[in-house]
């Protein structure tokens, strides 16, 4: 059995792809290579270079390498930066899926977990974030993850009846971090870990988005969440697909508590051993106060659990970041 990774080569991805290969699970990787890297998809896992909007070369990839399964990750995922390119953000993310979606048809694909983000919520004024909870994005980032769930949604209902009745479900996480394999690190430019990384390696200093939100110390509250355990519920979802279990639609990966920005910084500046008084900036547009996420649903189905401590995710990723930061220079 082979499960095609769109975005496989990815930071999310790739670690989806060790997660597969952990459980004797076939994968093949899908990525045009805008944010991922060869480098991260392991040796004996095919890797097609190529675009999701390429729906002729999406179909040739299930059909050639007889894919039981997709997990959906490929994407463009920042939040502050989809103000400003709302089109690029729309044509990534949802255009791309339908394209997927098209193909997966035509090639008689009929299994997919879409990896989705809390960001559909929007500002939520809830202590806890549950999947009942009405979907209100705020930015052109978590609309086009909506939209995505909504022409998966569709989709399956089109198929219903035929031979290839589309099964599915949505992850829906925020703030993924950490490293569950020090050659995999998150090099994102938007991402906060690799920001501040990247910062204090180069003498500066690190830059808080805002300090005037509606939290204890005025800073962003997030779920943070080790990328191990996103890509472990990946794995298990393809299998509650494969073995024909009842599945729901949606379900949050939520630590069950959050973390401010400051927070973090304080991890980081222990940890790294690294003293240091971050920067106040202005906000970041689309920027919530706070959302942070139950994850019992996940936790029934999925054998979901946030595994990691804060500590745990913080010296993981610096482990991973400082290797690769090095060999570059």
């Amino acid at each position: 059995m082979t499960w095609l990774v769109t975005g496989g080569a990815g930071y999310i991805g790739a670690h989806i792809v060790r997660a597969l290969q952990g459980e004797g699970i076939g994968a093949v990787v899908l990525d045009d290579l805008s944010s991922g890297y060869a480098s991260f998809v392991p040796d004996g896992v095919p890797l097609v270079r190529g675009t999701l909007l390429d729906g002729h070369l999406v179909e040739a990839t299930l059909r050639g390498h007889r894919v039981a399964g997709v997990i959906h990750v490929a994407g463009f995922k920042y939040a502050g930066v989809s103000v400003r390119r709302p089109l690029h953000t729309y044509q990534q993310n949802v255009e791309a899926t339908r394209v997927l979606l098209e193909a997966m048809e035509s090639a008689e694909v009929d299994k997919l977990v879409f990896s989705s983000s809390a960001a559909v919520y929007g500002a939520p004024d809830v202590e806890l974030v549950t999947e009942e909870l009405p979907t209100r994005p705020t930015s052109p980032y978590g609309e086009s993850k909506l939209v995505g769930e909504w022409l998966i949604r569709d989709q399956a209902a089109a198929t219903a009846g035929g031979p290839f009745p589309l099964r599915h479900t949505s992850l829906r996480y925020f703030n993924v971090v950490g490293s569950g394999d020090p050659e995999v690190p998150d090099t994102s430019p938007h991402n906060l870990f690799p920001t501040v990384f990247a910062a204090l390696q180069a003498g500066e200093v690190p830059r808080i988005n805002g300090d005037d939100y509606a939290t204890p110390d005025g800073t962003n509250v997030r779920d943070y969440v080790h990328v191990s355990d996103v890509a472990a519920a990946h794995v298990a979802a393809a299998h509650r697909l494969s073995s024909g279990e009842p599945i729901e639609a949606r379900y949050n990966l939520g630590a069950h508590n959050g973390a401010s920005v400051r927070e973090i910084m304080q991890a980081i500046a222990r940890l790294t051993g690294i003293d240091f008084t971050p920067e106040i900036g202005p906000r970041r547009a689309g920027d919530p106060d706070r959302i942070v996420a139950t994850g019992a649903l996940a936790a029934r189905d999925l054998d979901w659990a946030n595994r990691h401590s804060l500590d745990e995710m913080v010296r993981s990723a610096w482990h991973a970041h400082r290797p690769r930061q090095e060999a570059v220079r």
